[in-house]
């Protein structure tokens, strides 16, 4: 089972008003998941992992998480600076070039509010621009494609392959804190240092 905070990047099960409430912070829900798992690991003699998901960026988030809980973490803005990420590398210079305040809040067409870097194209639909489109999946219930100002999985697809001008990249709250390009195998060997240093800090 994965317990995705209100950190994460894209959309996010959360309402607006929550996304910055303390209450519906990972740390805060993380422990009660578990709590409620657990009678049901020993009912049905299953092991049930809990995952922690949603801002997770260093290994010391990794051992916190853990140490609450977690049997693992979902990690997803950190791989995006990766070679190995498939995405565009326009999709991966958006990440190094924003700062902390380029990542914003969006109200997603789906009905669903979404945390992306801010750029040409969601200004342009900040300022009431509509993009023309036809829908070509007519994917969740909860879009109105008809009146929506653009296609979200349009923009998205657009994003990946490289045409930042007519898309967005949907982000982590920490993507900002990404200042280069590296290999996935040096990323796992930093978390884990980062982790065993952590570790080490709280036995002391």
């Amino acid at each position: 089972m994965v317990v995705e905070g209100p950190l994460a990047g894209g959309h996010l099960g959360f309402k607006k008003e929550q996304i910055n409430d303390p209450d519906y912070a990972l740390e805060k829900i993380l422990p009660d998941v578990v709590s409620v798992i657990e009678p049901y690991q020993e009912r049905f003699n299953k092991s049930i992992p809990v995952i922690a998901a949603g801002g997770i960026y260093t290994g010391a988030d990794i051992h916190k998480f853990m140490e609450l809980g977690a049997e693992g973490v979902q990690m997803g803005t950190r791989f995006v600076t990766t070679y190995e990420c498939d995405a565009s590398i326009e999709f991966k210079e958006a990440y190094l070039r924003c700062k902390k305040e380029d990542i914003i809040i969006i109200d997603s067409p789906v009905g669903l509010p979404g945390r992306a870097i801010l750029n040409k194209f969601l200004e342009r639909v900040s300022s009431g621009v509509k993009m023309p489109f036809k829908c070509p999946w007519k994917c969740l219930r909860t879009c109105d494609f008809k009146n929506v100002p653009y296609c979200i999985g349009r923009a998205l697809t657009n994003a990946k392959k490289g045409d930042i001008e007519n898309g967005f990249a949907f982000a982590g709250a920490n993507a900002y804190r990404a200042d280069k390009i590296i290999s996935v195998k040096a990323l796992i060997e930093t978390l884990v240092e980062e982790y065993a240093k952590e570790s080490i800090c709280i036995r002391a």
